[in-house]
């Protein structure tokens, strides 16, 4: 009898010793997924303002000359009609390795949007051409947007 009671003891601190790797087994399994959906955003963003920043370089390299932007950038260009007027844009996509891609393989978009044009009074002929670069997922989530000026 003293014997089978030794072996049901050692059969419940077997059982107590699974619950407790099943549960440190569990919170590792967490820390870890966690860790990873970090690391990715961690990775797009810092893709994201690698993006954003050339193309703000380009914006103010290139003021309002679209076409010079995209073959800088490697985008297409096209016209948006907003309430208050047209609006250019230039769509630069990349792949899930932030690599350039086509629209249909894109993961991320990076828009150079153009929003007004002003001539200040003061500065006579200069007009200052102000936009924002937006750089997204295909999804619409904006990584991140940089405004952007230039005097043309």
């Amino acid at each position: 009898m003293a014997n089978r009671s030794k072996s049901t003891l050692f059969l419940i601190e077997q059982l107590m010793v699974i619950v407790v790797f099943a549960i440190c087994a569990v919170a590792c399994i967490n820390i870890l997924t966690a860790a990873y959906f970090n690391a990715v955003d961690s990775r797009d963003l810092s893709n994201a303002v690698l993006k954003a920043e050339s193309g703000a370089e380009v914006f103010k390299a290139t003021v309002s000359d679209f076409a010079a932007a995209a073959d800088l950038l490697g985008g297409t260009t096209h016209a948006q009609s907003m309430n208050t007027g047209g609006v250019s844009v230039l769509d630069v996509y990349y792949d899930s390795s932030w690599q350039k891609s086509d629209e249909t393989n894109a993961s991320y978009v990076l828009n150079l949007i153009i929003d007004s044009a002003e001539t200040p009074q003061m500065l006579g002929e200069s007009t200052l051409i102000s936009g924002r670069v937006i750089v997204s997922k295909i999804t619409g989530e904006i990584i991140i947007s940089l405004p952007v000026a230039a005097w043309d």
